[in-house]
């Protein structure tokens, strides 16, 4: 049985309870979702094998057992917008586009839990999605129970089309109304996005108080400018949403673009390296079908994933900028006696970097000593003390990960 932690919020004249403790997000979730690689896809005639359908959702699931994705903790499979019908049914209950989910969404959920994995889904809290597909606003119980009947295990909520009122109230009436359910269901929140667009400070705290996962910032695009981007919003910490990230409520600079076609193989190792200091979803949006190699052992690395799943969930910083040299760290373990801490070289100028740091100055003190791994390379590195130097080469666009952990 769930218990849930209880809030009191008057909405529209009455008082409801409100708020999230549903036992789930304990460490960042993982999984895939189909929104930056497939987008809003319709066409299954010209383009079967990609488009937004029943067919995609079971050859992802299959590709994650296959593949070994599962083994390494990836368990959510997650439709994203455009896979309803353009309107409800006269109940007005959602429902799956009949060509494109020929068995519906209960189906595939039935299908996603036999492979051992779960089904999420996609939602608005305003009127119509972004791709003006039916959203929730007036519907938020209805569309909670229709999910839970249908056997989901996460929601996430974007924002278009609803003005901020809308979300001050949608977002926590949803999370209410999926408390409701009795069915434990992650909630993924769009809401402090579109507050930052606008400019606005969003209270971090009251989000984290609904909602599972919170996506802060702009949608991730295929490029390093967009990763890089948003890195720099996150080293930022603009109203100090970092502080806020703990298991059960994580910040969420959105998806993983690894194994699709706007990275260098190096700028992938940034991406995967700091989403794992950051306590990230680690949320795939690639086409695992044909998925090079090296992307594929990037993404099931078993020591950068161990970062990114600490069960502390303290979420990592940019302590040093340097030119083109970053540093981030992110404290693990019991009392916080292992640190993670990636140096990155964001140049494009071509030229590799020569990195030397006192350790000390990573925040490792213990005086006997530290066993440091080259994570990216899966190798020890060696045995460094706080006045050790830790000397490396970076090259351009690309990311050294190392994990530092005192167990003298």
């Amino acid at each position: 049985m769930n218990i849930y932690l209880i809030a009191l919020v008057c909405i529209g004249g009455s008082t409801l309870i409100l708020g999230l403790d549903n036992g789930l997000a304990l460490t960042p979730p993982m999984g895939w979702l189909s929104w930056e690689r497939f987008r809003c896809n319709i066409d299954c005639k010209k383009d079967p094998k990609n488009c937004i359908s029943e067919n995609l959702y079971v050859e992802m699931a299959d590709m994650m057992v296959f593949k070994g994705y599962k083994q390494y903790g990836y368990q959510y499979v997650n439709i994203d917008d455009c896979w309803s019908e353009m309107s409800r049914d006269s109940n007005g209950t959602l429902v799956a586009d009949r060509e494109r989910f020929p068995r519906g969404i209960k189906w595939l959920a039935d299908y996603v839990h036999f492979r051992g994995l779960k089904l999420g889904i996609y939602g608005d809290v305003g009127i119509k999605t972004c791709g003006g597909y039916p959203g929730s606003l007036n519907y938020y119980q209805k569309d909670a129970q229709t999910f839970a009947e249908w056997g989901v295990d996460m929601v996430k909520l974007d924002g278009c089309y609803a003005s901020m009122s809308d979300m001050a109230t949608g977002y926590p009436q949803m999370s209410y109304y999926l408390n409701q359910t009795g069915r434990p269901i992650l909630y993924s929140c769009s809401w402090p996005a579109y507050q930052v667009e606008a400019r606005i400070v969003p209270d971090y705290k009251k989000i984290a108080s609904y909602c599972n996962i919170w996506r802060n910032y702009k949608d991730v695009q295929d490029s390093w400018d967009s990763v890089e981007d948003i890195m720099d919003f996150y080293a930022n910490n603009s109203g100090h949403f970092a502080e806020v990230a703990r298991p059960g409520q994580f910040n969420d600079p959105d998806m993983l673009i690894v194994g699709d076609y706007g990275l260098s193989y190096g700028q992938q190792t940034i991406q995967m390296s700091i989403w794992a200091i950051l306590a990230a979803p680690m949320m795939i949006s690639a086409d695992l079908r044909n998925m090079k190699e090296e992307s594929k052992d990037l993404l099931q690395n078993e020591m950068l994933l161990r970062i990114s799943q600490d069960m502390y969930g303290i979420q990592g910083k940019r302590i040093i900028k340097d030119g083109n040299v970053e540093v981030w760290t992110k404290q693990m373990g019991i009392n916080a006696k292992a640190v993670a801490f990636a140096f990155l070289n964001v140049g494009t100028d071509g030229t590799p970097v020569e990195v030397s740091y006192q350790f000390s100055r990573l925040g490792l003190t213990e005086a006997e000593g530290y066993n440091v791994t080259n994570v990216l390379e899966e190798k020890f590195f060696g045995v460094l003390r706080p006045t050790d130097y830790v000397n490396v080469t970076v090259y351009p666009t690309s990311a050294w990960l190392g994990y530092a952990d005192f167990d003298c």
